[in-house]
């Protein structure tokens, strides 16, 4: 019998207990840096403002320093941009989960084939 096995993994950083960071968050910033602009990342990713606001906030509060800058809309309109800590934040998140997926690649059909 052929049976469908698949390796899944997923990669978060957990604060006090809580979920702080992890590919969602990592794709959030990823979108503001490339739109420029809160509402259009959380439109792209198919979430409301209130909630992409609301991870924004709690990662600009919880850590170290703001991940995000908000510019509020005037005549040209609103904004946002990473800091340089968020950038930095994002750039080693994606390292981080670029190796980690390539070591579980390295070892997923050995692993499978023993289950």
């Amino acid at each position: 019998m052929d049976t469908n096995k698949e390796l899944k993994l997923r990669c978060w950083i957990d604060i006090d207990g809580k979920k702080f960071f992890g590919t969602g968050r990592a794709q959030l910033l990823l979108l503001i840096e490339k739109n420029g602009s809160l509402s259009k990342a959380a439109k792209e990713m198919g979430m409301s403002y209130r909630k992409a606001w609301a991870m924004v906030e709690d990662m600009n509060q919880r850590g170290q320093q703001p991940y995000v800058e908000l510019h509020k809309g005037g005549t040209q309109g609103g904004g946002a941009e990473l800091t340089e800590v968020g950038k930095k934040v994002l750039t080693t998140f994606q390292k981080m989960n670029d190796k980690i997926t390539e070591t579980v690649q390295q070892h997923k059909e050995e692993l499978l084939g023993l289950i």
